[in-house]
């Protein structure tokens, strides 16, 4: 059984509330405790106007360790969401900032946690954990782990760090590997599954795409809806039901660019698709392709809701407003 929102009280800090999962996902969480309990922070001022009219926000460089401990403290949050971190296309061009933004970041929200007895932490890992000699159909929960990005390594290390302060400090740290996440209300952020977020918005504006990935290369995917669903249905749970402390695998659907090119093509038959692969092919290439996330519905009941075509139907329905009206 799980808890509910009302179980929570006190407020929530989203760290790195701008990115694409962070800003739908504090908007959920207002909608949930209430607009004023929940702030809202990142490096930079939001363009999304409604994450400072909602709720309150504050400017934050989770680096610095200074102004995270004074926010702590002035907040006193009962659960952080640290969602801050350089993705895996990005990071690879600045691997050292990567790792420094990943790692110091991460410690750092969790040495604060722990010094003013925050009740949950949340912290994303990352399908990027995986490697070249994982089993890439469906991949296990526990398995080789050998990742050859930055982004996977820091999210690799990360995990264990998670784990290691439950286990020292008692501290309520949960985790989910989310695959590439797909939504309508955040342009792409500097990641290898982007694509899937891009090439809806080339096709309602009428345009041809340009891929950068092979047309037949499989990865595992998720709706935004359901990736915010997981998220917090993961937090109402219960303590006692979460087996997994490092972080669960999370799965939806696994598909290639051709199919979703396809899916597409239901709604703009005329809409063209061309193929240029890049160094992100190389990454990819290193992913799963589908993932086991049985632990996840055995320990808290997960369950995914859409699938390729489904979410086609969502994301052009959305897309048809102008994107200055989603932002």
């Amino acid at each position: 059984m799980q808890t509910t929102p009302s179980d929570t009280t006190g407020t929530v800090l989203v760290i790195g509330a701008c990115g694409q999962l962070g800003f739908e996902l504090t908007h959920e969480l207002r909608q949930l405790y209430g607009p004023a309990n929940v702030i809202a922070a990142d490096v930079r001022p939001p363009k999304q106007a409604e994450l400072q009219q909602e709720g309150p926000f504050e400017l934050l460089d989770v680096l610095d360790r200074d102004r995270l401990y004074a926010l702590v403290q002035q907040y006193r949050p009962k659960q952080i969401y640290h969602l801050a971190a350089l993705l895996s296309a990005t990071a690879e061009k600045d691997p050292k900032f990567g790792w420094k933004l990943n790692m110091d970041g991460l410690l750092n929200v969790l040495d604060a946690a722990v010094e003013y007895k925050v009740a949950q932490v949340y912290w994303p890992s990352s399908i990027a954990v995986f490697g070249p000699d994982t089993p890439r159909d469906h991949t296990p929960q526990l398995t080789i782990m050998n990742p050859n990005t930055v982004y996977g390594i820091s999210k690799l290390a990360g995990e264990q760090w998670c784990e290691w302060y439950h286990k020292k400090y008692g501290l309520d740290v949960r985790s989910l590997r989310y695959p590439g996440l797909i939504g309508y209300k955040s342009l792409p952020g500097g990641g290898t599954t982007d694509y899937a977020v891009d090439i809806y918005h080339k096709a309602i504006a009428g345009q041809s795409y340009e891929c950068f990935l092979k047309e037949d290369t499989y990865l595992p995917m998720m709706y935004m809806p359901d990736a915010l669903k997981a998220t917090i249905d993961l937090m109402h749970a219960p303590a006692d039901q979460i087996k997994v402390r490092s972080s669960y695998n999370l799965g939806a659907m696994s598909f290639s660019p051709a199919e979703i090119t396809a899916s597409i093509q239901r709604h703009f038959p005329d809409f063209e698709v061309t193929y240029r692969p890049d160094s992100r092919q190389q990454i990819a290439d290193s992913w799963p392709k589908s993932i086991d996330d049985s632990q996840a519905e055995r320990d808290w009941g997960w369950q995914p809701q859409y699938n390729l075509d489904k979410m086609t139907d969502d994301m052009l329905l959305h897309l048809h407003q102008p994107v200055a009206a989603i932002l």
